[in-house]
C-alpha cells in the first residue's frame, strides 16, 4: 500500500513520466544487475540469468492533459492525453507542471445554471472546457511558468476504503508498476528478466513497441488493470471478473483486435496458480488493450499475455483496487518465473 500510494500520488502523463522513473530507479537499484533508460524514456531493469529472456512490462504513464493555448485573459485551453470521459473532467482541480514548478488550476466550463435544456442533455465537451489558474492575463500565466506544451495532471491523493481497498488517481497503471517492482524485489529466477516500465502506453502503446524490438525476448507478460463487473451500472455477464478474487490472466482483449494471448503463456500462469493455490481469474474482454498487444507483434511474434488487477472506475481520479489482488499477482509472477512456459 505504501508503494502504490507513492506511485499514485506522483505525476506522470504520457511523455512526461520522469517522476515515476525516479521512483522505479530508487526502488529497484539494490535488487537488479542493471538499470537504464532508453531513448524513448522506458526504464529497463535487468536481472541476469540464463539464455531464456522474459520481458515484464508495466506502463508508467497516466492519462492527463497538455496546454494548447492561453487566451488574453489568462484562461488555458488544452488537449486530452489519453481516453477521458468528459463528465469526469468537468470541475476537477488540476496541477500544471510548469517551468517554475507546480501551478494549481481548476477546470471550468459554461455554468449549468446558464445552460438551456438541450445543452444540459449534451453536457460540456472537453473542447469547451478551460483551466483557470487565477491569472488575469496571458502574461501573468506565462510568468507562472505555463506555456504551450505544459503537461497537466489531476490533483488527487490516495485514500483508504474498507476491507483492504484503496482509491486514487492513475491506478491505471501505477498498480501494474507496483506489482512489477515488488516482483523484481522478490523474484529468484533462472532466466534473464527484463522489467520494462514503458512510456506513452495511453497514447498508442509506444514504449512497449520500441523496447520489445530492442530486447527481443522469448516471451512477455504485461501487468496492467482491467474493469470488473462487480458494481452497479455494469453486468457481470458482460464482465465476469471481480475485485478481491485474485489477479486476472488475459486470454483475449478488445474482442481479439488487441491481444489474443499465447496459449502456452496462459497455461504457464494458470498451472502455476493451481500448483501454488493462488486465486486467479480469466478474461476474454471486449474493451481496451495493453502493452502486450504491441509486444506480441514485434520480431516475428513474441508469445505474450497480460496479468491484470481489477480496478473500478478506471480513467478517473477515484479508481479503486483491492490490495490482496496485487499481493497475489506478485506471488503468481514470483512463482511462475521459477519455471518457464511450455513452448
Amino acid at each position: 500500500m505504501e508503494l502504490l500510494t507513492k506511485l499514485s500520488n506522483a505525476h506522470g502523463v504520457s511523455g512526461s513520466e520522469d517522476s515515476i522513473a525516479a521512483i522505479v530507479k530508487r526502488e529497484l537499484r539494490r535488487y537488479v544487475d542493471e538499470i537504464s533508460e532508453d531513448r524513448m524514456g522506458n526504464i529497463i531493469a535487468v536481472k541476469k540469468g540464463g539464455k531464456f529472456r522474459v520481458m515484464l512490462a508495466a506502463h508508467a504513464d497516466e492519462i492527463g492533459l497538455m496546454v494548447k493555448s492561453i487566451d488574453e485573459k489568462g484562461f488555458i485551453r488544452f488537449v486530452a492525453l489519453g481516453g477521458w470521459f468528459a463528465p469526469t473532467l468537468y470541475n476537477q482541480r488540476v496541477i500544471l507542471h510548469g517551468t517554475k514548478g507546480r501551478v494549481t488550476g481548476v477546470l471550468g466550463g459554461k455554468p449549468p445554471h446558464k445552460m438551456d435544456e438541450e445543452e444540459r442533455k449534451k453536457g460540456v465537451k472537453i473542447e469547451d472546457m478551460f483551466i483557470d489558474v487565477g491569472a488575469r492575463s496571458r502574461e501573468e500565466a506565462v510568468e507562472l511558468g505555463i506555456s504551450v506544451g505544459t503537461p497537466i495532471t489531476i490533483d488527487r491523493q490516495v485514500a483508504t476504503l474498507a476491507n483492504g481497498r484503496i482509491t486514487g488517481k492513475a491506478f491505471d497503471n501505477r498498480v501494474g508498476v507496483a506489482l512489477l517492482i515488488k516482483t523484481m524485489q522478490q523474484v529468484k529466477s533462472p532466466h534473464t528478466l527484463y522489467a520494462v516500465f514503458t512510456v506513452q502506453e495511453e497514447v498508442g502503446l509506444k514504449g512497449a513497441k520500441t523496447s520489445a524490438y530492442t530486447i527481443n525476448p522469448d516471451c512477455a507478460i504485461a501487468t496492467d488493470v482491467t474493469i470488473p463487473g462487480d458494481h452497479p451500472g455494469i453486468d457481470q455477464k458482460d464482465v465476469p471478473v471481480e475485485m478481491g478474487k485474485g489477479p486476472i490472466i488475459t486470454i483475449a482483449d478488445a474482442s481479439g483486435r488487441g491481444l489474443i494471448a499465447s496459449r502456452p503463456m496462459v497455461r504457464w500462469l494458470a498451472d502455476t496458480a493451481e500448483s501454488c493455490s493462488i486465486p486467479v481469474q480469466f478474461e476474454v474482454g471486449s474493451g481496451g488493450t495493453t502493452d502486450a498487444t504491441a509486444i506480441h507483434l514485434e520480431r516475428g511474434g513474441i508469445p505474450s499475455t497480460t496479468l491484470s488487477i481489477a480496478s473500478r472506475y478506471i480513467h478517473s481520479p477515484v479508481e479503486v483496487v483491492d490490495i490482496s489482488d496485487i499481493e497475489n499477482g506478485v506471488r503468481l509472477l514470483v512463482e511462475a518465473l521459477r519455471t518457464k512456459p511450455g513452448f
